[in-house]
């Protein structure tokens, strides 16, 4: 298999995406962070120090994915048409669950932009409540779903 990122003398390069067709695409990232029961009262009753956790963290996530160029070196600039962010409380965890979905339409999937989403907004929910808890586990951040483009459908 031929790495895409690494030119004819094995030097990294950002792939050529100019022949591409421009097709519609989307990509759901997940991930959880687990915490002390204490922490996640505080969170879900809006009374830490630090202001609103959730509603911070999906603007984080958002923001993450739209930042994902800067972040990650071969990542292209993309002009993202929707970034949605869910947030499930999981009280037997306890901890959260984000989801980040990111979608254009263009000519490179939004994979790692829905991926540094969740990652970025779960990372802010640790920021946000690691006075109380910092012992908080951040695990499974993982690609749910994509759609568009050459290789297809994915659908863990």
């Amino acid at each position: 298999m031929n790495l895409t990122h690494l030119d004819e003398k094995d030097r990294p390069k950002m792939v050529d995406v100019t022949a591409k067709d421009e097709t519609v695409r989307t990509a759901v990232a997940s991930g959880t962070i687990q915490m002390s029961q204490e922490a996640f009262d505080l969170i879900v009753s809006n009374q830490t120090k630090k202001g609103p956790v959730l509603q911070t963290a999906v603007i984080a996530a958002i923001q993450g994915a739209k930042q994902t160029s800067t972040l990650i070196p071969m990542c292209h600039p993309l002009m993202l048409t929707s970034v949605k962010v869910d947030v499930v409380e999981l009280p037997n965890l306890p901890g959260f669950r984000l989801e980040v979905t990111a979608k254009l339409t263009g000519k490179t999937g939004v994979e790692m932009e829905a991926l540094t989403g969740a990652s970025v907004g779960l990372l802010t929910i640790y920021d946000m409540a690691k006075a109380i808890d910092k012992s908080m586990v951040i695990s499974d951040v993982r690609l749910e779903s994509k759609t568009g483009g050459k290789s297809g459908e994915f659908k863990r």
